[in-house]
């Protein structure tokens, strides 16, 4: 076993020195421009009523999530034993335990943790789905292409969906409107909004603890979003830059930038280790963490 462990990570070692390196020695007579790898041209334009719903890299990552996390999760559904048989169970046992009882059950009483886990656990799969995938080099990167036997292809890059603030903000805001929608059918509108205003507040006060509150929920929106954008984005841009953007900005040749990589590899490979097992499931964790706190809070008798 410790055999394995000492090959992957020397795999992962000249990955990130070779692979990840060597093309900064390519670029490294143009300005190196992190925000690049993150540009999304249209790949297949689409407008309907003039509104751009055009297909780019993505829609694909958005797509590839949602395959992963439908297909994943029903293959498990119909593979499951009554006593756990191998890794494999015990891993999706402990993944359920995680969404089940420490998201749901810790922070919803029964009843909403009964109707709202099917769309937790969701939430948690597509979001770690999308943050996985992002630190696996595929080939959809049309920015910087490749020629091979005459033909042009894109090149390999990391991208994460949710490293785009759109895909957050949308996630963000079905949250939003579900814990509103939850808490004005619980208490009703008036009901919903005096739960505002803490017990006690009465007369002149009442208007600026409510306008206070107000904006306090839109901020949510934007924390909520903000949180999981502003972190996987911050991590692909280390990743890019241990792996070839101090190459360019150095100036150094395919020799330098190779000794340079290989110096590196041990360095890029713990911190791609750190950002696969801490900060894309954390990052999932806290998102559904905070979806289920604010749902009993719609709910609660008092916010």
């Amino acid at each position: 076993m410790n055999r394995r462990w000492y090959a992957l990570a020397a795999w992962l070692t000249i990955m990130a020195g070779s692979l990840l390196a060597a093309p900064g020695a390519a670029l490294a007579a143009e300005e190196f421009d992190p925000a690049s790898e993150f540009a999304l041209p249209t790949w297949i334009e689409i407008k309907v009523f003039g509104i751009d719903m055009s297909i780019n890299k993505a829609v694909l990552y958005i797509v590839v999530a949602t395959i992963l996390t439908t297909v994943v999760v029903s293959l498990i559904a119909r593979n499951m034993k009554v006593r756990p048989e191998g890794k494999v169970q015990t891993t999706v046992e402990i993944a359920y335990s995680l969404m089940k009882d420490n998201i749901t059950d810790g922070n919803l009483d029964p009843k909403m943790a009964a109707r709202w886990f099917p769309f937790i656990g969701t939430l948690f799969l597509f979001i770690w789905f999308s943050n996985m995938i992002g630190y696996i080099p595929l080939p959809f990167n049309t920015s910087h292409t490749m020629t091979i036997a005459g033909i042009e292809l894109p090149t390999f890059a990391l991208y994460a969906a949710t490293a785009n603030i759109s895909v957050p903000f949308i996630l963000a805001f079905i949250v939003w409107i579900s814990y509103h929608v939850e808490g004005i059918r619980a208490k009703g509108v008036v009901g919903y909004v005096r739960g505002w205003v803490p017990a006690g507040v009465e007369g002149f006060m009442v208007g600026p603890i409510l306008l206070i509150e107000a904006l306090s929920q839109v901020v949510r929106l934007i924390s909520l979003s903000v949180r999981l954008y502003a972190n996987i984005l911050a991590g692909h841009l280390l990743l890019l830059f241990m792996g070839g953007g101090l190459v360019v900005l150095l100036g150094m040749g395919v020799l330098g930038s190779t000794i340079l990589g290989l110096a590196t590899g041990t360095l890029a490979v713990v911190f791609f280790l750190f950002e696969i097992g801490l900060v894309a499931t954390l990052q999932a964790f806290i998102f559904c963490t905070l979806t289920a706190i604010y749902l009993d809070g719609a709910v609660a008798e008092e916010h």
